[in-house]
């Protein structure tokens, strides 16, 4: 898009709401007129993520190209052969399950060859959208309560290509309902803000500033796991 950001890294525990802001993002880019989106995912999504709502543009859909890459070589390969894919560039490129791919082999060299080609791989798709215009780039890293020192390490690599980092947790806002707080580290470009994120019972996803309060220790502060600072 014309205004497409650094490269983000969201990460977050299991269930922390990942998935859904990766296909929230995936559909509004689709529906702004730019390029198509492409997904990578280690295996097929088996139901619509939570802020997909219950009636889908299926224009929007025809334009998320997914591709399910079942191991590192293979995303490897399909990264490397980018540049020779027909039709459009893409004007977002999304990794959802990073974890899965990096533990394949968890050597810091592997990990730093497959973020390279990610950072090039946008970097070609926003030199063919043209002057002006980039391909955003999105990667979802799983992060666990206890990490261990290859966890650690795998962090501090990732942070040092990926300064934007948004951290998620979840929080339930009432009885049925699901909702996730969101800690967006902009990488120097801006303030750090969190944000509220709610999926209403229909599936549509509302987003509204953190309801911070005066006297909460808790207050201007994301979540601790996964060695968030």
């Amino acid at each position: 898009t014309p205004a497409a950001g650094p490269p983000l890294l969201l990460l977050g525990t299991p269930g922390s709401g990942k998935t859904a802001l990766l296909f929230a993002a995936a559909l509004e880019a689709a529906g702004e007129g730019q390029g198509p989106v492409l997904f990578l995912t280690r295996s097929p999504l088996q139901s619509m993520p939570r802020g997909a709502g219950t009636t889908l543009d299926p224009m929007r859909l025809q334009k998320i190209r997914f591709q399910y890459p079942p191991s590192t070589q293979e995303l490897f390969r399909l990264l490397c052969s980018a540049h020779e894919a027909p039709g459009p560039a893409p004007s977002l490129l999304l990794l959802d399950g990073l974890e899965e791919y990096l533990a394949e082999d968890p050597e810091p060299q592997e990990a730093a060859y497959l973020i390279a080609l990610l950072l090039d791989t946008a970097a070609h798709f926003s030199h063919r959208l043209g002057p002006g215009r980039d391909c955003g780039l999105m990667v979802a890293l799983q992060t666990q309560e206890e990490a261990d020192s290859g966890d650690v390490l795998h962090l501090a690599l990732l942070q040092r290509y990926f300064p934007a980092q948004c951290w998620l947790q979840p929080d339930a806002p009432g009885p049925g309902e699901h909702g996730l707080r969101a800690c967006l580290e902009p990488g120097g470009l801006g303030p750090r803000t969190e944000w509220w994120v709610t999926f209403r019972s229909d599936g549509e996803m509302m987003i509204a500033p953190w309801p911070t309060q005066a006297g909460d220790p808790s207050s201007g502060k994301g979540s601790s796991s996964g060695g968030q600072p």
